[in-house]
């Protein structure tokens, strides 16, 4: 019978742990466990054997999709799946898919609240700036883009997007205004939200001639990847422009030197926190299960990555 491996460095929430073994058990299915493993190694020994995989932000290099011989599907429980090698899985002829909207309303909401803080001045008892009335640029305008604007809209912001891969009547019947490029976003907006994917035109996109035109007491705010930004042209931009801000749910490499110089101006939370709530937990995991039993049953690749 088919073999299910969940791996997770960081492990699901005790009750989508229950659900995925119920979920593989009822299907017929073998289910086996690896939390909190120390090397990469640990993960290539558990996977010799197994037919699908489920991680969440855990490496599947190509050293481990090699070890896996009997491998026919990897899900990244979430939405990003840039930590799976895609490549090797194609070679392989294992299907690689990712949850997507599982985590978006956490992310959403994340969001937000990073705004909300550095607006508040991080609570530190002085006097803020509230979000109603300012500009809010959306930059993809997928599932957690879509519900980001949802939220801003209680808060009274002006919303609006570029996304290229969106026809403009879906985003325009929300409500949000579209702009027609990169460009003409960061142009119009004080706060620009990051929700694009970290691939080969995205990395380091995110740089000096974006920011630097951007309106006055300018706030970045990333839940995407750290990899989309250009750190140095990043610092740059902190040099030049007294007035900006960065907020992010994972921290880039030149934290250390941001952090010295730039009190005040930043918020990185600890870890990257986008999915880090029960719900997005429980939810992304079910589906990772789900997803499985439909492709190994009725041959399902409805959310495949690799194709």
């Amino acid at each position: 019978m088919p073999k299910v491996l969940v791996a997770t460095v960081k492990p699901f929430a005790p009750a989508a742990v229950n659900e995925i073994k119920k979920i593989t058990e009822q299907a017929g299915y073998d289910f086996a466990l690896l939390e909190k493993y120390e090397s990469q190694t640990d993960l290539i020994s558990a996977v010799k054997d197994v037919d699908a995989l489920i991680i969440r932000s855990d490496k599947a290099t190509r050293e481990v999709i090699d070890a896996a011989e009997n491998l026919k599907i990897i899900v990244r429980a979430g939405a990003g799946y840039d930590n799976i090698d895609l490549e090797a899985a194609t070679a392989k002829g294992v299907v690689a898919m990712n949850t997507p909207g599982q985590n978006s309303n956490a992310v959403a909401e994340l969001a937000l609240g990073m705004m909300v803080y550095l607006a508040r001045n991080q609570f530190n008892g002085k006097a803020g700036t509230e979000l109603r009335g300012k500009k809010l640029g959306i930059h993809a305008y997928g599932h957690v883009g879509k519900l980001v604007g949802d939220i801003a809209r209680g808060f009274g912001m002006e919303i609006f997007a570029f996304d290229p891969f969106i026809p403009k009547e879906s985003i325009e019947k929300d409500g949000v205004t579209v702009v027609d490029s990169a460009e003409a976003l960061y142009q119009t907006c004080q706060y620009v939200s990051l929700h694009i994917p970290a691939n080969a035109h995205t990395v380091k996109s995110i740089n000096y001639a974006l920011l630097s035109k951007m309106p006055a007491n300018a706030v970045l705010v990333n839940t995407a990847r750290k990899e989309v930004i250009d750190e140095a042209e990043l610092l740059k931009v902190f040099a030049d422009r007294p007035d900006f801000k960065y907020i992010s749910d994972i921290a880039p490499d030149c934290k250390d030197e941001i952090a010295e110089k730039y009190e005040g101006r930043f918020f990185f939370t600890p870890k990257k926190m986008g999915a880090q709530t029960a719900e997005a937990n429980i939810n992304a995991g079910i589906a990772a299960a789900k997803q499985i039993v439909n492709f190994l049953e009725k041959g399902d690749t409805t959310f495949q990555v690799n194709k």
